[in-house]
C-alpha cells in the first residue's frame, strides 16, 4: 500500500484525486479548513490534517506526523486573487503570495526531503493554463502560478534521478470552487471536469521508477482540452 498526500484535497481536483486513490492506498488529505478536512476524511475513509501551507511550521509538522515513506504528492492548493493590481487590497496580495508562492515552496521542500531519504517518489504540481496564456484581470494570480511553474521546472532538472519525478499539469478552467470565485467570465466554453483531469494526475502519481523520465527539459503540461 502506497502513501499519497493530496494538498488542497477538500474540494475540486484534489478531492477527485483523493477519491480515486483511497480504495487501494493510504491517502492523507491536507486543507486549511479543519471542519472541511474532517468531513472529507470521514466521507472518503482516509486520513486528514488541517494545514495552512503558508505556515512552514504547520507544513513540517504535518509531514512529520504522516511519517514513513512518501510515495507521491499532488499539490492542488491555490489562492485565487483577481482584479486590477491597483484595485487589489495589500492584504489580499500578501495572502495570495503566501499560499501560492511560499506555500508551494514549503510543501515541495518537505516532500522532496522525504523522497530523497528513501530514493523514490512522484510529485505532481497543479499549475494553471494562465501561466502560458496571459489574461486581463489576473496579474497577481498569474504571477504567483508562474513561480510554481518555474520552481517545478528547476526541481525537475535538479533531482537528476528517475526514481524521483517532479511533474506539473496546467489544466484549463474547471468547474470547481476556485472557478466559482474566479467568475463565469473566465470559464471557457470548452473545459474538462475535475474527475477527468484527476485520472491523469493519478496516472502520473503511479509511475514507477523504471517508467520513462517525464520531468526532463520541459516538464509535462496539459491544458485540459482533450
Amino acid at each position: 500500500m502506497r502513501t499519497f498526500v493530496v494538498v488542497g484535497g477538500t474540494s475540486g481536483l484534489g478531492l477527485e484525486v483523493a477519491r480515486i486513490l483511497v480504495p487501494d492506498h493510504r491517502v492523507v488529505v491536507l486543507g486549511d479548513q479543519p471542519e472541511e478536512v474532517k468531513q472529507v476524511a470521514a466521507d472518503l475513509g482516509c486520513d486528514g490534517m488541517a494545514c495552512d501551507v503558508a505556515r512552514y511550521d504547520q507544513v513540517r509538522s504535518a509531514f512529520d506526523e504522516i511519517g514513513g515513506e512518501l510515495d507521491g504528492l499532488v499539490h492542488c492548493a491555490a489562492r485565487w486573487i483577481g482584479g486590477r493590481l491597483e484595485d487589489l487590497a495589500p492584504e489580499a496580495i500578501q495572502r495570495a503570495v503566501e499560499v501560492n508562492v511560499l506555500g508551494t515552496a514549503y510543501v515541495l521542500r518537505e516532500a522532496l526531503r522525504r523522497m530523497h531519504r528513501h530514493g523514490h517518489g512522484n510529485i505532481v504540481y497543479v499549475g494553471a493554463v494562465a501561466v502560458d496564456v496571459p489574461r486581463p484581470g489576473i496579474p497577481v494570480y498569474r504571477a504567483t502560478k508562474c513561480f510554481g511553474a518555474s520552481l517545478v521546472e528547476s526541481l525537475a532538472q535538479a533531482t537528476g534521478t528517475n526514481g524521483i519525478k517532479v511533474m506539473q499539469l496546467h489544466p484549463g478552467p474547471m468547474p470547481t470552487r476556485l472557478q466559482e470565485r474566479v467568475g463565469a467570465e473566465f470559464l471557457d466554453t470548452v473545459y474538462t471536469p475535475p474527475a477527468q483531469v484527476a485520472r491523469e494526475v493519478v496516472r502520473l502519481l503511479m509511475l514507477d521508477a523504471d517508467d520513462p523520465y517525464v520531468s526532463d527539459l520541459r516538464v509535462l503540461r496539459a491544458d485540459g482540452r482533450w
